[in-house]
């Protein structure tokens, strides 16, 4: 396993005193590779603590630039990088941040051409993408080449987060449900409003971006109890979250996938 630097233990050494984490948990942070899918927001606030964090490489997909009316939100860009394509003013921040952590950038969008080889390349994959043929490519492909996902969404003042694992069984021996069987179809083009039309709180991205973050740790870790087969419902107005649980279901399962 990789060894810290003496550099590394005084940066972490608030994680090498807990005790799910320690030495050789932040050795496995700094050996895992994440892809983030989006360098929005909340792709934000997920790549700036995994990179706190010392996970070791950091995979950034996003074929956008940066705009002024972003800033609201995605908080890994600043005002100077307006203009600038995501990926690249996301990494100029990470390395400043963190110049442990080795940063990948791909300016470009996620295909059924290109998604298999991309996701194959990491162990685990941040899904913060902003439209439904985004998410449900990014899970379908990563059922199917055996990557955990955290996917996350948003919307004005709420948001869902949940952890796909499909390739794994659940303690009871079944496969962990996929994102199909939580949400079995994409709804029609236009049937719901994105945030340039309705808003959307920067806080609350803010929150689910970390919460993703939290579950992504745990996943590389092998802490605490995850998000597989649970959906996590955050409603900001109220002050309330919700955990409600789903199951496998052979009927929505995408093409490839066992029906174990």
């Amino acid at each position: 396993m990789t060894k810290l630097s003496s550099a590394e233990i005084e940066r972490y050494k608030r994680h090498l005193v807990l005790r799910e984490v320690g030495g050789a948990g932040q050795q496995r942070l700094k050996a895992a590779r994440v892809l983030v899918v989006g360098a929005g927001g909340i792709g934000s606030p997920v790549l700036l603590y995994l990179a706190a964090a010392g996970v070791g490489t950091l995979g950034i997909a996003d074929d956008d630039t940066v705009a002024l009316s972003n800033l609201q939100r995605q908080v890994v860009h600043d005002t100077a990088a307006e203009g600038r394509l995501k990926v690249e003013s996301a990494a100029a921040n990470l390395a400043r941040l963190n110049p442990h952590v080795v940063v990948e950038v791909m300016a470009l969008r996620l295909t059924a051409q290109n998604a298999r080889e991309i996701i194959a390349r990491y162990d685990l994959v941040v899904d913060g993408s902003d439209n439904f043929a985004t998410r449900y490519l990014v899970a379908d492909t990563c059922g199917e080449v055996g990557r955990t996902l955290v996917s996350a969404a948003v919307g004005p003042f709420d948001g869902q987060l949940t952890t796909l694992k499909p390739h794994l069984a659940a303690p009871s021996g079944v496969p962990y449900p996929t994102y199909r069987c939580l949400f079995p179809q994409a709804p029609p083009p236009g049937s719901v409003p994105n945030c340039a039309e309705v808003g959307v709180l920067g806080a609350t991205v803010g929150v689910m971006g970390t919460l993703a973050a939290v579950e992504v740790l745990k996943e590389l870790l092998g802490i605490g109890e995850g998000l597989a087969g649970r959906l996590l419902i955050y409603d900001g107005l109220s002050a309330r979250f919700e955990t409600i649980s789903y199951m496998r279901d052979p009927a929505n399962l995408p093409a490839g996938t066992g029906q174990g």
